[in-house]
């Protein structure tokens, strides 16, 4: 079954609401889904369960006016908590299969993958898609392992699901990614730090069609 339309990862965000109130962190996250945003993923290191479950239903409701599906990161709980369409699961958190046995066969489930290898057993455990890098240094807290576009166009070619290039990327430097089969780019600091949210969705998505024609 088909979890996923391919076309859903063109412009996937991961949200960072680092020093952001909360009011302005919603807005951003409503501009960017005007501004064409395809998918969304909400992404919280450092906050309690209690706060992660509030904010993720708030976005969540943004997310479900503009047809938009919503990934939890990390957390299996709170996609259950506020009913998301789904979880990311990265390579230090719970493995794809025990994920699905505890979500079921309706929701989406993405791993982040670095090789080969570890895009098979995503696949092969169940994953509907992988983001892959990171492509450029990040400013994010996530630890980054620089992943070359080489890497990430063998991934592509590995497995039949749909797979996004990842890390630092925005519009002015997607051009490394031309002849990467990807089914899209994932953005965190290029919409949640740009002064205009709604024009930098609309323009990394131009571009990155642009890329793709």
């Amino acid at each position: 079954m088909s979890r996923i339309d391919r076309a859903q990862m063109k412009l996937y965000l991961v949200t960072d609401s680092t020093n952001l109130p909360e009011e302005i962190f919603l807005k951003k996250v409503e501009d960017a889904m005007r501004g064409g945003v395809t998918m969304l993923q909400i992404r919280e290191k450092d906050k309690t369960t209690r706060d992660y479950i509030e904010l993720a239903a708030k976005t969540h409701e943004i997310a479900k006016k503009y047809n938009v599906p919503l990934i939890i990161d990390d957390r299996v709980d709170v996609a259950m908590a506020v009913d998301a369409e789904g979880v990311h699961l990265g390579q230090s958190d719970m493995q794809v299969d025990k994920a699905r046995k505890i979500l079921g066969e309706k929701k989406i489930i993405g791993a982040t993958t670095k090789t080969v290898p570890q895009a098979l057993e995503a696949y092969q455990n169940g994953a509907d898609y992988l983001g892959v890098g990171a492509i450029y240094p990040t400013t994010t807290k996530v630890k980054t392992v620089l992943t070359s576009v080489d890497t990430l166009t063998d991934i592509c070619n590995s497995v039949p699901i749909p797979a996004n290039a990842i890390g630092g990327l925005n519009r002015n430097n997607i051009d490394v990614l031309k002849n990467a089969p990807i089914a899209g780019i994932c953005v965190v600091s290029a919409i949640m730090k740009a002064d205009d949210s709604y024009m930098a969705a609309k323009e990394l998505l131009k571009a990155y069609e642009e890329l793709k024609a």
